[in-house]
């Protein structure tokens, strides 16, 4: 028995999407609203991300840490991961359109499940090498690499460092750093 196809629920583009108020993200052309915004643990802990990746790639010239913005995979499937590294020039300032290198998604009770079971499917299917997400409340990090089209887990960590290898440099995380 095939997928139950669900004709009534409204299917939104990108075209759509970008004239939305507040934060969101489609998926297969179905709108998820990103409120309500994140509480102050996981806003702490997306800017010690952000800042550590930033330090860490200082000296490459090719990848860049970003916090979250529109990666546009499809007219139906726009993702705003909350930290990512991209090893590319974007084609435009509004979104990016290459899958990035990293993703970090710092979980919320609101969120959780779509980044864990959704999103995780979309990034194994989109080429992102790495994929960590990150829980709060429990203080661990589960990381992911891609190897033969299929995220395999590298490990679960609380304050282990853990060197990510990237096409043109390579980042030495230490994860002790962001709770």
């Amino acid at each position: 028995m095939g997928a139950l196809k669900i004709d009534f629920l409204p299917s939104y583009t990108y075209e759509e999407y970008k004239n939305w108020e507040g934060k969101w993200e489609i998926i297969n052309g179905v709108a998820y609203a990103m409120s309500p915004a994140p509480m102050i643990k996981h806003q702490s802990i997306s800017a010690k991300i952000a800042r550590y990746l930033d330090e860490a790639l200082e000296g490459c010239e090719f990848c860049q840490a970003l916090l979250p913005i529109d990666w546009k995979i499809d007219e139906h499937t726009v993702v705003q991961p909350d930290n990512l590294v991209i090893c590319h020039i974007p084609q435009n300032e509004a979104y990016i359109q290459q899958a990035p290198e990293i993703i970090f998604e710092v979980l919320s009770k609101s969120t959780a499940s779509k980044d864990i079971n959704l999103k995780h499917r979309i990034y194994e299917k989109e080429g992102v090498t790495y994929y960590i997400t990150v829980n709060p409340d429990g203080e661990v990090a589960k990381i992911y690499r891609l190897k033969e089209g299929r995220y395999i887990k590298v490990c679960d960590t609380h304050d282990a460092s853990v060197k990510f290898e990237l096409e043109k440099c390579s980042i030495d995380f230490d994860f002790s750093k962001i709770w």
